[in-house]
């Protein structure tokens, strides 16, 4: 019998091929779901299976209150931390969640990304906010729910994450979130959301990117800062505000 959820696994599933394939994780270090709004539930990948066995029906189903709705197989460990996300941001569409090399580095030293250049400006107004540790507490009753809760409430109250004084400016808009769709987890890692599961792994993509980069520019320069805001603001509009002019017409 064919599942009423075919195309949001087939969506899912290619997406979660994109890890190894832009070199985003090894093993099995990543997950990527993608969310039905109309339906209420969202599609991720199985725990602990490697991306070269992985198939379109292993990945499971599961709904906003957290049960499985479809699949034969556990779902990623992160799912609850998936789960609190699309409660918070509905609007979204997909989540990963890798540990690729640089990012990582840059959560693992508790560091936010400032905007070093036009290519971090291209696609982010502001740093990439590194957040808290998570407290003793929240490490032992609920880790992954609690993860997913710091990531929203990060985004709520920014001033809460690490090195931010050195990273820029941080609106403090619930609204930002959709608009600087990533994350470094303090001492674990990077999460990326989108309008879909694939675009939630560009963005990943696109972290591990700018994570590189600034990662050199502070081994070239260790003193140096942040792009200055005019030339922040001009690349940023020019892709993303209401007069934008890259790309192509669509008219």
């Amino acid at each position: 019998m064919q599942s009423k959820y075919k195309e949001l696994k087939e969506e899912t599933f290619l997406a979660n091929l994109e890890i190894p394939q832009r070199n985003l994780a090894i093993y099995t270090w990543g997950n990527v779901s993608g969310f039905d709004k109309n339906r209420g539930v969202f599609a991720i990948k199985p725990s602990g299976v490697p991306y070269d066995k992985l198939k379109t029906e292993d990945i499971v189903i599961i709904d906003l209150e957290g049960k499985k709705v479809e699949g034969e197989l556990n779902p990623s460990s992160d799912t609850p931390t998936h789960l609190e996300i699309y409660k918070a941001h509905p609007e979204i569409g997909g989540i990963t969640h890798t540990h690729s090399p640089h990012a990582t580095a840059w959560a693992q030293a508790m560091k936010s990304i400032p905007i070093l250049g036009t290519t971090q400006a291209d696609h982010l107004a502001n740093a990439i906010i590194c957040s808290r540790y998570l407290s003793e507490k929240e490490v032992l009753n609920g880790y992954e729910k609690n993860t997913g809760i710091l990531i929203v409430e990060t985004f709520q109250k920014p001033e809460t994450g690490m090195d931010i004084a050195g990273a820029g400016a941080f609106p403090e808009d619930p609204l930002v979130f959709n608009e600087n769709p990533m994350i470094l987890i303090g001492g674990h890692g990077p999460f990326s959301w989108g309008n879909s599961a694939s675009n939630s792994v560009y963005n990943a993509a696109v972290l591990e990117e700018c994570a590189r980069m600034a990662w050199m520019v502070k081994t070239i320069n260790p003193d140096f800062t942040q792009l200055p805001d005019y030339i922040i603001n001009k690349h940023y509009q020019r892709k993303h505000g209401k007069n934008a002019y890259y790309g192509q017409s669509k008219g």
